[in-house]
């Protein structure tokens, strides 16, 4: 075991051979709580509601969510087949409209499909969705760190860790990296409105591998950068576009912005199953819009005006030109653009 892979026990996803185990993010750090799947409603749902988020891991639940719709059909005495689980590939797919990831991996199993796979070969495919992905983030992880200076400090946005992926994380996975041999010496975490994914999961996922970390509100990344604590902007990313254009969490934009204000240079960390190059750039990258209740209150509690209005985007497009690298387990893109990005997924295709 690496002393990076030391600072990685926790896994968002747990497949039993009948059922996905899902643990609900929605609880955490209060609670440890798993989450049913039998099926692949369930597994949907999960994903809606946000038990399950981070656009690797919501690729990983879809994949097992085909494999227990195949289930459903096999205990029924019928071969599947593309026809008759595309109901649940709809349903899966319709869950979340930003990460592609998802796509991705529906699409890998309608692949697998199409090639006559039974149940066993759809379960061995979802595992190699999964298994490849840790794969990706330990790579990943070296890679970035291998980018920072030693004793460097670093600001980190929503939550890209094991929660978020197969295991290790992207952005995150790039921090254990980093923390592990020694140049990272501080790591930030801002809060991340309106679902606090920076308060509630990154902070305990860190504190729990071991790693120290500070919290900070939101509004408090630009002070922070100007006191020079702070040496990259590191994130991870739900799409990236033909040109490097990259979706991430709402308020990426903004740090980036305040990144290059400051002299702060900013990665973005992601599997290159994140590229899409059907997309040319950041504007045709579907917004998710979520609802004006999640942004009127915290906690269940709610927290503004009454009769206030709120208009709730859950990503923004920061611009390929604000990214000083993009990191994928097939290499770094420092600059990013296009000519990069089609290299890369030439390799793939190779």
């Amino acid at each position: 075991m690496t002393d990076a892979a030391r600072h990685d026990s926790i896994r968002a996803l747990r497949w039993q051979g009948d059922r996905l185990q899902v643990l609900d993010q929605r609880q955490l750090p209060r609670e440890q709580r798993w989450l049913e799947c039998t099926d692949a409603d369930a597994v949907a749902e999960t994903i809606r509601v946000l038990a399950v988020r981070g656009a690797p891991a919501i690729g990983i639940a879809a994949a097992y969510g085909v494999v227990l719709a195949a289930r459903a059909l096999q205990r029924e005495g019928v071969q599947a087949t593309p026809a008759l689980l595309a109901p649940a590939r709809g349903l899966l797919a319709a869950s979340r409209p930003t990460a592609v990831n998802l796509f991705w991996a529906l699409a890998r199993m309608q692949r697998a499909l199409e090639a006559g796979a039974d149940v066993a070969a759809l379960e061995r495919e979802a595992a190699a969705i999964e298994s490849e992905d840790l794969a990706a983030n330990r790579r990943m992880g070296e890679l970035g760190a291998a980018l920072i200076e030693p004793g460097s400090g670093v600001l980190t946005h929503c939550n890209t860790g094991s929660l978020a992926t197969g295991g290790f994380g992207t952005a995150l996975g790039v921090i254990r990296a980093g923390y592990s041999s020694g140049r990272i010496a501080r790591v930030y975490a801002g809060e991340t409105r309106p679902w606090m994914q920076g308060s509630r999961l990154t902070a305990w996922e860190l504190l729990t591998d071991g790693i120290p970390a500070q919290l900070i509100a939101d509004s408090a990344a630009a002070h922070l950068m100007r006191t020079g604590q702070v040496q990259w902007v590191i994130v991870g990313a739900d799409r990236i576009a033909a040109n490097g254009d990259t979706a991430n969490k709402i308020g990426t934009y903004s740090l980036a912005i305040l990144a290059r204000h400051h002299g702060v240079r900013m990665m973005v960390v992601a599997p290159v199953s994140t590229l899409d190059p059907e997309t040319a750039d950041g504007t045709g990258i579907p917004i998710e819009l979520r609802e004006p209740a999640e942004l009127l209150g915290c906690g269940g509690v709610r927290i503004a005006a009454e009769g206030v209005q709120a208009w709730n985007p859950v990503f923004d497009v920061t611009p390929a030109a604000l990214i000083d690298a993009i990191v994928t387990e097939r290499g770094v893109l420092a600059p990013p653009g296009q000519d990069g990005i089609r290299s890369l997924l030439a390799q793939g295709a190779s």
